[in-house]
């Protein structure tokens, strides 16, 4: 094209912020205000319960939003010390500071790709408190360098093929249930992750240590801003 010129100048998340570029929000038709699950050490949401009783942990959380909340989120660099208590590797390395955004649905409910994207892994990861079916999404343009966001706990027999193509706003996988889900709430956990971040092993790690906070924006950055309603 005559006058064409390549720009790979823009970075994540300046380059949602382009016009030349379509975003699009992970959940459609969400609706209200979102009720904020606190999960640090001090939430009351955690008082007195085994966190590996998830399905216990369900009814607390839909107790808790009632019929004033239709969906919700618990936060990117939250501190979750007495979540992950029973979970020995996150123990040893002391990695208790969530890397993604928790975006709280119901059950089934299908995301959308922010971007125009395509499938660069997918798979599922078996065991209490891993991700269960996961999906990896490549972001790739001539407006920016590449990037990747990170999608886990969800449905099994719903996960799309590696290598696929996925334009915005198009649905690619469903909110998984506890038997294929890692055995946690029901939700997604969006993660950002730079082709710097996928070299360091971060597509394995959803939470770092407090050491690992001074470069953690070059390698995770915040999912927030990926992710609209």
């Amino acid at each position: 094209m005559t006058g064409y010129k390549s720009d790979k100048s823009m970075y994540y998340p300046f380059l949602l912020y382009s016009e030349k570029i379509e975003h699009r929000p992970v959940f459609a038709g969400l609706a209200g205000d979102p009720y904020i699950a606190d999960l640090s050490p001090a939430s009351p949401l955690l008082n007195g319960i085994d966190m590996r009783d998830q399905q216990a942990f369900q009814r607390i959380l839909e107790a808790a939003m009632g019929d004033t909340y239709s969906w919700g989120f618990s936060s990117y660099l939250e501190h979750r010390d007495t979540l992950l208590g029973d979970c020995p590797q996150m123990v040893e390395e002391k990695r208790f500071i969530h890397l993604g955004l928790d975006v709280i649905v119901p059950l089934g409910t299908p995301l959308h790709a922010p971007l125009d994207a395509v499938v660069a892994a997918c798979d599922y990861e078996a065991g209490e408190g891993n991700y269960g079916g996961w999906v990896l999404l490549k972001h790739d343009s001539s407006y920016f360098e590449p990037f990747y966001s990170l999608y886990g706990h969800l449905r099994r027999d719903r996960l799309p093929a590696i290598g696929k193509t996925v334009a915005a706003g198009t649905a690619f996988a469903q909110i998984g249930d506890f038997h294929e889900n890692g055995n946690w709430f029901h939700h997604t956990h969006i993660q950002v992750i730079t082709q710097k971040g996928l070299d360091q092993g971060y597509l394995s790690k959803g939470y770092c240590t407090i050491a690992d906070l001074g470069q953690i924006n070059d390698l995770c950055p915040s999912p927030i801003p990926l992710f609209i309603r």
